[in-house]
C-alpha cells in the first residue's frame, strides 16, 4: 500500500519544503471530504488518490498537477463545495479540477475507427491543459491496475475504452511505460485465455531468455570495447500486447517471433552507429531483407535508427537497434511522433493534427527538464484542435463538425432526413434555436417534423459542406417545380389561342421532335425552360405546331419588341437609347442609381418598363441574362439626375455654409439636405443633388473636399 510518506521522499530534492507541505495538505483534504465512503468499487478513496499521485511522480509532474491528482475526485463527495476547494487551493487547482471531471463525464461508446479518433481528438479539445490529460491517464492507469474490483459486466467496456482511447493517447505523448502498461492489462481483462498462455509461454522462457540476453550483451559490450567505441548496450523484452498484436497480424507463432528479445545499441555519433553495424554484420552473419537505414531515410515522424536482424549466438535469430543518444531521446521522450506506425495509419491524421501532438510531447519535455518553478500554466493551456467542434447523439455517437456549426449542420451529419426535417433541437436536454453554434461535449437531440423543408436561410449560417450541399439541391429542385407549374400555365395560355390544349399539343410528334431540337429531354424540362424564361410560350409554339394551325402573326414584334411597344407610349426624357430607338418607358434601378457617363445595361421587367443599370452592379448580374438588353446614354440630350453624397466633417461654425457654398460654385443643384452632430465633435451631412454626369459629379466632390475641415464625400447608392 503506498503511503503519503513514500512519495515525499520520492519528491525530495526536486520539490520546495512549501511544496511538500501543500501535496500533504492536500491528502489530508482528501481524507476529510471522504471520510466514511468507498469508491463505487470498494476501493479507499485516499487510496487510490496517493497511487494516482505516484503515477504522476514518475512522469515528474508540477506539484500543481499533483494536488490536482489528489483531489480529482473530491467535487464528488457532499461534504466539500467548489467555494470550500478554492478557498483552500485557489481558483487555478479548482478550475483543473472541473475541466477533468467533464471529460470524465464523457460517455463513451465503441464504433468505428474513426469515431474513436475523433473521441480521442475531442478527449484533448475539451481537457484544453496538458495537466488535465496527464492527471487522467494517471488515473486511468490506477484504475486498470484495480479493474478487478469492478462489476464484471463493466471490465470488460472499460478496458475497450482503455485500449483505444487512453493508450494510444499516453503513445502519442511519448510515455511509452505508460502506453505498455495499459495496454497489457487491457489484454488481461479482453483475451482472458490468451493473455494466460502467453504469459505462460513467455514467463517459462524468461529465466533462460535472460541469461541468454545477458551473453549476447557482454558479447556486443566487448566488441565494443575491442574497437574502442563507447556505447551503452541494453536488451528487452517485448510486452505482452505487443507479442500478441503480432501473432495476430502475422499469424504466426511466438516461436517464430525473432525480435521477441531486441537489443540496443546507443553511441555517440552518426559515424559510430555505421561502424558498430560494420562489427555486428562482420561478427554475426546478417539476413538479406531484415536492414532498415531510418537515419539516412528517417521516417515521416523524425523517427531515426538502424534495424538489423543477424543469426546471432546458437544460431537464434536476433535484432539489434544502433542509434545515437539523441536518437533515443527523440524516439522514446516525445518528439517525434511515433505514434503513428505503431497504430498501424488505420486513420487518416492529417499534418495539422502531427503538429499538435508534437508541441504537446514537447511541452512534457519541458516539465521535465525545467526546475519546479516552472509555470505550468502559462505553457499547458492547449487549444489543439479550433478548427473542430466534437459533439454526441444521444446514442453516444461522436461527430466531428467545423467550429461554428450548428444543429442543422449535425442534423446533416446524422442523415440526410434528419437535416432536412429539422425544426429544433435539445442541446444537452435543453430546447435551443437551430442558429444556436455547437459546442465540445454537447449532446444533441434533432427534433423533426415531416411537415418541414430545408430553407434557403439556412445557407447563411450552416458550416458544413454536406448541409449546404444538401440544403441547395433541395432549393434548386423546388425552385425547378415551380418553374414547371409557371410553364406549363403559360404554354396552357398560348396554346389556347391557336385552339389547342395542353394534352392535345403534347400527343403531336412535331411536340416531340421539337423537344429533341431543342435539345431537352423530358417535356418537363420544356415546362421549366418557359417558366424561368429562357424560352417563350411563343417559341415553342411555332416549333411544336404544324404551320396550317398556327395563326399568322408575322407582322408582330418579336418578345422583347412588344415589352419595348408597351411602353413606348410616353416619351421619356431618360437620355437612354435603345438600339437606336429612344421613346421607350425607362426608369433608373435604386439600387445603383447610375449616373450619364457610367457604362450601364437595360433589363427588361415584368410590367413596369425598362429598368436601367450600372453594369457593375451585383443585383442585375445576378439576374436572369435573357432579359438582359444593351442600351447606353444619349450624352446629345442635356438633362440631369439625382444623386446622394454623404458629408463627414468637423463639427464647427460654418461647415454648412462652406459645404452649400462648394456645391454652389460647381453649378449643381441641392435638392435636399440633412444634417446630423454625431457627438464626437464630428457632423454627418446628407445631400441630394442633381447632376448632368459623372463628370458632373466628381467636379462637385473635389470642390466639397477643398472646404477646410471636410473629412470624407461619399457617394450613397439606395
Amino acid at each position: 500500500m503506498i503511503k503519503i510518506e513514500d512519495i515525499i521522499e520520492q519528491l525530495k530534492g526536486d520539490y520546495s519544503q512549501a511544496d511538500l507541505d501543500l501535496l500533504v495538505r492536500a491528502c489530508d483534504f482528501c481524507s476529510r471530504a471522504h471520510h466514511g465512503r468507498k469508491m463505487a468499487d470498494g476501493r479507499d478513496y485516499l487510496r487510490h488518490s496517493l497511487e494516482v499521485a505516484s503515477i504522476l511522480v514518475r512522469l515528474k509532474v508540477d506539484e500543481t498537477t499533483l494536488v490536482v491528482g489528489v483531489l480529482y475526485n473530491s467535487l464528488q463527495s457532499s461534504l466539500i463545495s467548489k467555494e470550500d476547494l478554492a478557498e483552500e487551493f485557489g481558483p487555478e487547482i479548482l478550475g483543473l479540477i472541473e475541466a477533468g471531471n467533464k471529460i470524465g463525464n464523457i460517455p463513451y461508446r465503441q464504433s468505428n475507427q474513426q469515431q474513436v479518433e475523433s473521441f480521442r481528438k475531442m478527449f484533448v479539445a475539451m481537457a484544453r491543459d496538458l495537466r488535465v490529460i496527464l492527471v487522467y491517464l494517471a488515473v486511468r492507469l490506477s484504475d486498470m491496475r484495480n479493474v478487478s474490483c469492478r462489476q464484471a459486466s463493466e471490465q470488460v467496456s472499460f478496458a475497450r475504452e482503455t485500449l483505444e482511447i487512453y493508450a494510444p493517447l499516453s503513445n502519442r505523448l511519448g510515455i511509452s511505460w505508460l502506453k505498455g502498461e495499459l495496454e497489457d492489462l487491457s489484454l488481461q481483462v479482453l483475451e482472458p485465455e490468451k493473455y494466460a498462455v502467453l504469459a505462460r509461454r513467455i514467463t517459462a522462457h524468461k529465466a533462460e531468455r535472460g541469461e541468454y540476453v545477458i551473453s549476447v550483451r557482454d558479447k556486443i559490450c566487448a566488441l565494443l570495447e575491442d574497437n574502442s567505441l563507447n556505447g551503452d548496450v541494453t536488451g528487452r523484452f517485448k510486452h505482452f500486447y505487443s507479442v500478441y498484436r503480432k501473432m495476430e497480424r502475422t499469424g504466426v507463432d511466438l516461436d517464430q517471433i525473432y525480435d521477441l528479445t531486441a537489443f540496443r545499441v546507443l553511441v555517440g555519433s552518426v559515424r559510430e552507429c555505421y561502424e558498430v553495424l560494420g562489427l555486428v554484420h562482420a561478427t554475426w552473419k546478417p539476413i538479406p531483407g531484415r536492414f532498415k537505414d531510418y537515419i539516412a531515410m528517417p521516417k515521416s515522424n523524425m523517427y531515426q535508427s538502424l534495424h538489423t536482424t543477424v543469426i546471432g549466438p546458437f544460431s537464434e535469430r536476433i535484432e539489434v537497434q544502433i542509434r545515437t543518444r539523441e536518437m533515443h531521446r527523440i524516439a522514446e521522450e516525445g518528439v517525434a511522433a511515433h505514434w503513428k506506425y505503431k497504430e498501424g495509419g488505420a486513420v487518416s491524421v492529417t499534418g495539422r493534427d502531427d503538429q499538435r501532438f508534437n508541441w504537446l510531447r514537447q511541452v512534457l519535455e519541458w516539465q521535465r527538464d525545467v526546475s519546479t518553478e516552472w509555470n505550468a500554466s502559462e505553457t499547458s493551456f492547449v487549444d489543439l484542435f479550433p478548427e473542430e467542434v466534437y459533439v454526441f447523439t444521444p446514442n453516444g455517437d461522436v461527430k466531428e463538425l467545423p467550429q461554428g456549426s450548428c444543429p442543422i449542420d449535425f442534423a446533416y451529419a446524422v442523415h440526410t432526413d434528419v437535416g432536412s426535417q429539422c425544426v429544433g433541437a435539445r442541446i444537452n436536454s435543453k430546447l435551443c434555436p437551430i442558429k444556436t453554434q455547437l459546442k465540445n461535449g454537447d449532446i444533441v437531440e434533432v427534433l423533426t417534423s415531416a411537415h418541414q423543408t430545408p430553407s434557403k436561410d439556412w445557407l447563411s449560417f450552416v458550416k458544413t459542406s454536406k448541409a449546404r450541399n444538401k440544403i441547395r439541391h433541395w432549393v434548386k429542385a423546388e425552385q425547378r417545380e415551380k418553374s414547371i407549374e409557371i410553364g406549363r400555365e403559360l404554354l396552357e395560355k398560348e396554346l389556347r389561342k391557336h385552339h389547342y390544349s395542353l394534352k392535345r399539343a403534347t400527343a403531336l410528334t412535331s411536340f416531340s421532335q421539337m423537344v429533341n431540337e431543342f435539345g431537352f429531354k423530358s417535356i418537363d424540362d420544356i415546362f421549366a425552360s418557359v417558366g424561368y424564361g429562357k424560352l417563350s410560350a411563343g417559341q415553342v409554339v411555332s416549333h411544336a405546331l404544324p404551320k396550317e394551325d398556327q395563326n399568322r402573326q408575322a407582322d408582330k414584334p418579336g418578345a422583347i419588341g412588344k415589352v419595348l411597344k408597351k411602353f413606348s407610349r410616353r416619351k421619356s426624357q431618360s437620355a437612354i437609347l435603345i438600339g437606336g430607338i429612344d421613346n421607350v418607358m425607362v426608369r433608373f434601378a435604386n439600387c445603383c442609381n447610375p449616373l450619364p457617363g457610367e457604362p450601364v445595361t437595360g433589363f427588361i421587367t415584368r410590367g413596369r418598363g425598362l429598368a436601367v443599370h450600372a453594369k457593375s452592379c451585383s443585383q442585375v448580374q445576378a439576374s436572369d441574362p435573357e432579359r438582359r438588353i444593351d442600351v447606353e446614354w444619349d450624352m446629345q440630350r442635356k438633362t440631369t439626375r439625382p444623386v446622394k453624397i454623404q458629408v463627414i466633417c468637423s463639427d464647427q461654425k460654418g461647415m454648412l455654409v462652406g459645404i452649400s457654398g462648394a456645391i454652389a460654385d460647381a453649378d449643381a443643384n441641392i435638392v435636399s439636405a440633412s444634417v446630423h452632430a454625431r457627438g464626437d465633435k464630428k457632423g454627418t451631412n446628407l445631400f441630394e443633388i442633381d447632376v448632368e454626369n459623372l463628370d458632373h459629379l466628381n467636379r462637385v466632390v473635389r470642390e466639397i473636399k477643398k472646404v477646410k475641415g471636410v473629412n470624407r464625400v461619399e457617394r450613397i447608392k439606395n
